[in-house]
């Protein structure tokens, strides 16, 4: 009987508790739509299968690894017997379950090239080439290609030529690993041709600490100012949620070049992950966001235990965290998390009418 109230009465405790200091969802919630497109979304490998696709040896030899594959639902076995197209499959067969997600864009990543348009081989970290990506998605339903160009390649704008015609339909880049510095103004070219193609840039933006190597200080969002100019849609990833820059938060630095910039837009992947939910609250209700945030999940990281609705016990109702933790399908499950917290449905649909991709 003791060992019983020994459990019980914190129980009743916390209740109690919970009803006197919860706090409900950040902004109006509202059921989210059908039929979303999820603009961030990775893929991985590291050769198999002749995909040309590469990570560090740092990275390899590293814990996290393993731990990266296995969020994507596979290992490096099956990788190396089934190739690394391997990860897109699972990923068709995932959202061809999903009660929201219709389609996804696969990110490729170029590698780290130096000022005279060089690979700088031991600077790659990951390495996932237009040409895999782009060849892979035209087989694979709901899937669509997101290339990856290093400005600094002698071929950047023929590669930039060759991503639109084979369906890019933005580039991406993380210049803290890929050595960009988005101010360069060398790169007027190179930008002006994004704007000629329509390509939007979808760029990380911020801190970045999941990889052996990065240089933070080519986050920073001021950098992008130049590439604004130029009038090249920008979609600043994470919405700069991490990091410091001359003594404020990059999430500040942003939000401040809003309202100079129409061009400028970003997206919520990764902001339900516990290191970065902290700004949730803001993102949702900063009228300078309004209509210029877009629906991302920063796949896979969705997958782990970092991004859960058991972190918001004061927002979430206990049916809907019950609900939402019971979720098996990762993408229906980050809908119901975003939604329940206050994420309206103009930011699960702008990405799909951003991107100008039809339902």
């Amino acid at each position: 009987m003791i060992l019983v109230w020994f459990f019980i009465v914190p129980l009743i405790v916390l209740l109690i508790l919970r009803v006197i200091f919860f706090k409900g969802a950040y902004s109006q919630p509202s059921p989210p739509p059908q039929g979303i497109l999820d603009m961030h979304c990775h893929t991985a490998g590291f050769g198999a299968g002749g995909s040309g696709a590469r990570v560090s040896n740092a990275l390899r030899e590293s814990w996290k690894f393993k731990l990266y594959l296995k969020i994507f639902g596979t290992s490096e076995e099956e990788v190396n017997e089934k190739g690394d197209e391997i990860v897109m499959d699972i990923i068709v067969r995932q959202i061809a379950k999903s009660q929201f997600i219709d389609d996804v864009v696969i990110l490729a990543m170029d590698a780290p090239y130096d000022g005279k348009g060089n690979l700088v081989e031991d600077q790659i970290e990951v390495y996932v080439p237009n040409r895999f990506v782009g060849e892979a998605v035209k087989t694979k339903k709901g899937l669509h290609f997101g290339a990856s160009v290093h400005p600094n390649r002698k071929d950047a704008l023929e590669e930039l030529e060759w991503s639109k015609e084979n369906g890019a339909i933005f580039v991406k880049w993380l210049p803290n690993i890929q050595g960009i510095d988005p101010s360069d103004k060398k790169y007027r070219d190179y930008y002006l041709k994004m704007v000629e193609l329509d390509l939007p840039l979808l760029t990380h933006v911020g801190d970045e600490d999941s990889f052996s190597r990065t240089d933070n200080a080519l986050g920073d969002p001021k950098l992008l100012k130049f590439p604004l100019e130029c009038e090249v849609r920008i979609i600043a990833a994470h919405v700069a949620s991490s990091g410091v820059r001359e003594g404020v938060e990059n999430i500040e630095r942003l939000l401040e070049m809003m309202p100079n910039f129409s061009n400028l837009y970003a997206d919520i992947s990764t902001l339900t992950q516990m290191n970065r939910s902290k700004y949730l609250q803001q993102v949702l209700n900063d009228e300078r966001l309004k209509g210029r945030l877009m629906y991302g999940t920063d796949y896979p990281l969705t997958n782990t235990p970092l991004v859960t609705a058991l972190q918001f016990p004061l927002r979430l109702t206990i049916r809907e965290i019950v609900d939402i933790v019971l979720t098996k399908n990762s993408w229906d499950r980050d809908v119901k998390l975003k939604a329940a917290l206050g994420c309206p449905k103009e930011v699960f649909e702008l990405s799909r009418s951003f991107l100008r991709l039809a339902s």
